[in-house]
């Protein structure tokens, strides 16, 4: 059995300073699919067709187009919001990213991988990982677009809104000394919104700290005037997410990390809301438990009660 490709970043929650989690901008099945099948010494690989789903709504197709040749292998992604981001380039992106690799498109996807696992290059863990971060990539096109116009001072009136979800959408505009970028997400009730409202005061808190941190605002209802005249998310249930980032967010090593952590965050937003509320539950329901037990410990004792003599013959004495 192979090891498995990526550590589990659950540890942080072991430790004395506990972390929130990280979602991993990878996906995992491909990267250990791959690595799995990676030739031993006798030259056997397992063939491969399954079919996964990912982020965003994502959808990933991994199989062999040659049935008799199980060394290659074709993955093909398919986003909802892929045509649009052919306004930022994401073509040439894809192609600078993956070089030879990029092959034409399975029927029903937007962009397709062939990787030949007999050549993987001088690293093949660094080729797996780059092929595993496929979903990442195409998202990162529309980052580093703006990233590159800001940088080269092509300021713009014009902003760009994604429709990356159902019912969700991004917004990205660039500024004379930053790029400005609000997630409008749905919550589903009420409480969503409640503990969210928690999450983004512990980001306002973090820049209190750290000042080279991003500015991170949050709106619920009342959308950011940003918003005003496009066609991005606004109603009752939005919340308006706002990240202000300055070029030193996105300029030598820091871009790939920017990107990272921002191209999930509305995953990692709902994410731990959802562990919120079933850790509330969880400590809701051993409350209940533990109180059920003391009220089961405080029950009268029943008026008829059975008495044994020195000889073992059993009475009854009736309370009065």
């Amino acid at each position: 059995r192979t090891e498995s490709f990526f550590p589990l970043k659950l540890t942080g929650l072991r430790t004395k300073k506990k972390k929130m989690i990280l979602l991993e901008v990878q996906n995992r099945i491909i990267a250990e699919a791959l690595q799995g099948r990676i030739p031993s010494e006798d030259g056997t690989i397992d063939p491969i067709n399954m079919t996964l789903a990912d982020f965003d709504e994502a959808l990933y197709h991994v199989s062999n187009p040659d049935p008799s040749d199980p060394s290659k292998i074709l993955i093909s992604l398919n986003v909802k919001f892929y045509y649009e981001l052919k306004d930022f380039g994401v073509d040439e992106f894809m192609k600078s990213m993956y070089g030879d690799m990029i092959t034409t498109a399975e029927s029903g996807y937007d962009v397709s991988l062939l990787v030949d696992l007999n050549n993987l290059g001088s690293d093949p863990m660094n080729t797996i990982s780059k092929v595993a971060s496929l979903r990442r990539n195409a998202f990162g096109a529309a980052f580093t677009h703006f990233f590159d116009l800001q940088k080269a001072g092509a300021v713009t009136d014009k902003a760009s809104v994604l429709n990356y979800r159902d019912q969700e959408t991004m917004y990205i505009s660039v500024l004379k000394d930053r790029v400005t970028v609000v997630f409008s997400t749905r919550f589903s009730d009420a409480d969503d919104v409640v503990i969210g409202k928690v999450f983004m005061q512990a980001f306002k808190d973090v820049r209190g700290k750290n000042p080279n941190a991003p500015q991170v605002l949050f709106s619920h209802k009342d959308p950011p005037q940003e918003l005003e005249g496009t066609n991005a998310l606004v109603g009752e249930n939005v919340g308006h997410v706002t990240f202000v980032l300055f070029p030193r967010h996105f300029t030598g090593e820091n871009v790939e990390r920017t990107i990272d952590l921002i191209h999930t965050f509305r995953d990692y937003l709902h994410y731990h809301i959802k562990c919120s509320k079933a850790y509330l539950h969880q400590r809701m329901r051993a409350r209940t438990a533990a109180l059920l037990k003391i009220l089961n410990r405080a029950r009268p004792d029943s008026d008829v009660k059975e008495k044994k003599t020195v000889s073992g013959r059993t009475f009854r004495r009736v309370g009065k």
